[in-house]
Formats: C-alpha cells, structure tokens, sequence
C-alpha cells in the first residue's frame, strides 16, 4: 500500500460516515475554510478523490439552490490519478456559500461561527479532507494538514489541543504552513476521533506488528550478541589449555582443573551450564566458570614466565 491510497482510504471512510445535512454542512465549512482559494472573488477546491469531489459539488449545489454552482475540470496526472479543480464560478453563488457559513477571505473563524462541539469530528474530517494527509503506516507514522496561512495553522492546532488532548507541531515547508503529527498514538488518536475507525484499527494493528518485529529483532540481537560472546570466550580457554599442556602438562594441575580442561577442550561449542552437566559430579555455571578463571591465570603466567 503507498502513501497516497492509505489518506485515499481514509478520506472514503470519513465520506462514508457523513450521513445528515448537518453534518454535511459542517464537513463542508471545514473544506472550504481550508481549501485552495476562498474570496468572494474565486473559490477553488482541488483534491485527488474522486468521493471529495462529488462531495463539494452536491453540498454546495445543495446550499446554493441549482446544479450548476460548481464547475469541474479534471486533469490526468503522470501517475495516472487525476486531479479535479472544482471552482464555483458564479459570483453569487460564492457570496451564497459565504454568507451561509458566515465566512470571508480571512478564513478565520469566530467562535460563535463554529459549530456546537458534537459536530467538530465532521469539522475535523472536511479539514483533513481538503488539506489532510496520512503516511502509509507501514513505512511511517506521520499525519499532516497543509494550512493555508499561519493563523489558521494555530486556531486548528489549538482545537486539537483543547478539545481532544492532541498536541500537533508546526512547520514550514515551500511557503506552507504545516500542522503535523508523528506519535502513533497521537495518528490513532485523531482518526477515530474523525471516524476513521477501520483505518485507525488498522493503524493499530500495523504498530502491534512492528512492535512485535522489533522486539524479536531486539532478542535475536541480544542472543547473536551472547553466542559472540561465547565463542570467543570458549576461544580463549581452548588457546589456553593448549598452552598449559604444551608447556607444564596437564599432569601438573589439580585433577578438577585437568577435568575442566579436558572436558573443555572435548567440547568447545558448549555452554558453561552444559560444561558443568558433563562433570562427576555436576559443577554450576559459576563454579564452571570459576575453574577456567583459573586456568586463565595459569597460563597469563605462563606467557609472562613467572609461573
């Protein structure tokens, strides 16, 4: 799944879940406060969904009384999506939709303007929908709405913040300004808030696995790190008790110490727990341990020539 189609399914799923006219009216307050241009000069809405698309044209026919208050103009791009530019050419169909949502140029909207609390999940969704994006999650946890000035960067993500707990960052990219976020949970979060709830779950599911995935690579980490470490170990005390019966003979140590290095040198791929299972009688692998400790010295000792 890429970038592009995981926001595309979000976006299906948010439309799916506008099932009155008041929330119609709220999801499309929110897509015309942030869309491409909005003046009672021009109001344009670009999107890549074709459900959004559909969506703009029918509330605002809706609201303006007559079909034709939106015109459609759609262009293929290089990857093969099309891109649709809705625009309400008319200029009292524009002051109509302005003054309905009790809007102007400024885009910013006084609280008495906004919608009672219950519907601000629709408002949220039109947003996403008309400037919002979400990373296949997959690859990486990142949701982000392109805003159309600073100010409205800051009343939305202050909404989020007081209402819902949410802290969203800022930034500027290309002379945009940039809500976003990056915790997954915070992703999670947000798109069941909308409505999203199947590609919140989603989301979800995709975290759990990764989680999973990392954790195990963590153990098998750990565990190629511990048998490393054992080996060169069991290197050492095999070139050790070489040592000691090239020079001095085993004969010369303390028959546990001529057991150890027998049994060692027998079996140089072994655990020290397993070590001490071989021996008469059976020795902890601290005990095990110990004994090679000793040999060690041994034949430090030698090499220094002060045994």
């Amino acid at each position: 799944m890429d970038n592009r189609s995981f926001s595309y399914s979000v976006k299906d799923e948010l439309l799916s879940k506008i099932n009155s006219v008041p929330k119609a009216d709220v999801c499309l307050m929110g897509m015309l406060t942030f869309c491409n241009v909005l003046s009672d000069k021009e109001i344009v809405f670009l999107t890549e969904h074709n459900g959004a698309a559909d969506f703009f044209s029918k509330n605002c026919a809706r609201i303006c009384g007559h079909g034709e208050a939106v015109s459609v103009t759609v262009t293929e791009k290089k990857d093969g999506s099309k891109l649709f530019r809705q625009e309400v050419t008319d200029a009292d169909d524009r002051l109509t939709l302005l003054e309905y949502f009790r809007m102007d140029s400024s885009r910013r909207l006084a609280p008495d303007d906004l919608p009672k609390q219950k519907y601000y999940p629709q408002l949220i969704s039109g947003i996403f929908i008309s400037c919002g994006s979400v990373n296949d999650p997959e690859k990486t946890y990142h949701l982000e709405f392109v805003m159309p000035n600073i100010g409205l960067c800051n009343d939305f993500g202050l909404m989020l913040l007081e209402n819902y707990g949410i802290l969203a960052k800022q930034t500027e990219r290309k002379n945009s300004e940039i809500v976003y976020i990056k915790e997954s949970e915070a992703i999670i979060d947000l798109l069941t808030i909308m409505g999203a709830t199947n590609s919140s779950l989603e989301l979800m599911n995709v975290k759990i696995m990764k989680d999973m995935r990392n954790k195990i690579n963590r153990v098998v980490n750990c565990d190629n790190a511990n048998i490393e470490k054992t080996l060169k170990a069991a290197e050492k005390q095999l070139t050790d008790i070489e040592l000691i019966d090239s020079t001095i003979g085993f004969e010369s140590l303390p028959e546990t110490l001529q057991e150890i290095a027998r049994v060692r040198y027998e079996n140089p791929d072994i655990s020290l727990k397993e070590l001490g299972a071989l021996l008469m009688p059976p020795l902890s692998r601290s005990g095990v341990n110990h004994r090679l400790a000793r040999l060690s010295e041994i034949a430090d000792r030698i090499r220094k020539g002060t045994y």
